[in-house]
């Protein structure tokens, strides 16, 4: 499990990219949940200047009172730290009202989750201008089982960002460094949620399965398959295991090089 160590790399890690990028500081998006506070807090542990912002869109009062109060322990444990809020729900609901007008809009799940990417995009985009004008990286909140394994992120959205922090980190020892950096217990304990609906649904009523069955599945797939090939799997960890990899095949364009048509040296010389 992750320690002390652990967590003193990434904040090295953050410190060179910093330097390196010749940036001034780091622009975290806060929510609620587990990750985002820990990025946050481990971006505040280098001592650069580091922008928490709280980007509500039709938020749950829970999930905005965690993000708040992690936003207000941030700045009182580091100077370096500025937090705020920006309230992008009318901007979404302007957004959500003019293409409702349009004669190509759907009114069916389809739109329903589009909706929900557009949320991701508008506060990649609120996360993009104060970098742009503070000359800050974009810090992202996503872990390994959720980038690199089912893919459950916003193309372009959440998944815009600059570097990645606990991107090989799995959930369970993302809960592990969050306890160690003083995070509060409120947030450890949160259900996992993307808050993309403005409902109560949790990312595991979304995926089918909790992050530690996911970490299962995922280290199973990963491992040498010589070390299972006699292991009856039950029932469940089937379901699982089926889940874990459709999704990971439905959104293997999110993790993978954007697809470019090459174009031979010799069409290129004619």
């Amino acid at each position: 499990m992750p320690t002390e160590k652990v967590i003193e790399h990434i904040i090295q890690w953050l410190k060179d990219y910093h330097q390196n990028s010749r940036t001034k500081g780091f622009v975290v998006g806060v929510s609620g949940g587990i990750d985002s506070a820990v990025v946050s807090t481990l971006c505040a542990r280098t001592g650069a200047p580091v922008l928490v912002l709280e980007m509500p869109i039709r938020q749950s009062s829970n999930e905005v009172g965690r993000s708040q109060a992690h936003i207000n322990w941030l700045r009182s444990s580091f100077p370096n730290v500025t937090g705020t809020e920006v309230n992008l729900t009318e901007i979404f609901e302007a957004f959500e009202k003019t293409v409702k007008k349009t004669e190509v809009n759907e009114t069916n799940s389809s739109a329903e989750l589009a909706f929900a990417n557009v949320r991701s995009r508008l506060r990649m985009v609120n996360l993009y201008y104060f970098a742009s004008i503070k000359n800050y990286l974009v810090a992202g909140t996503g872990n390994k089982v959720e980038d690199f394994g089912v893919g459950f992120f916003t193309k372009y959205g959440d998944g815009g960002v600059d570097l990645s922090p606990i991107g090989d980190l799995l959930k369970s020892e993302v809960r592990t460094i969050a306890t160690l950096l003083g995070v509060s217990n409120e947030i450890v304990t949160a259900a996992p949620t993307d808050g993309l609906y403005g409902d109560t649904r949790t990312d595991e009523d979304q995926i089918g399965a909790s992050y530690d069955e996911l970490e299962w599945a995922m280290n199973y797939v990963d491992s040498d398959k010589s070390k299972h090939e006699n292991t009856k799997l039950t029932d469940r960890q089937e379901i699982v295991l089926n889940i874990y990899k459709q999704r990971h095949a439905a959104n293997l364009h999110k993790m993978v090089e954007i697809p470019r048509c090459m174009i031979p040296l010799e069409l290129k010389s004619a």
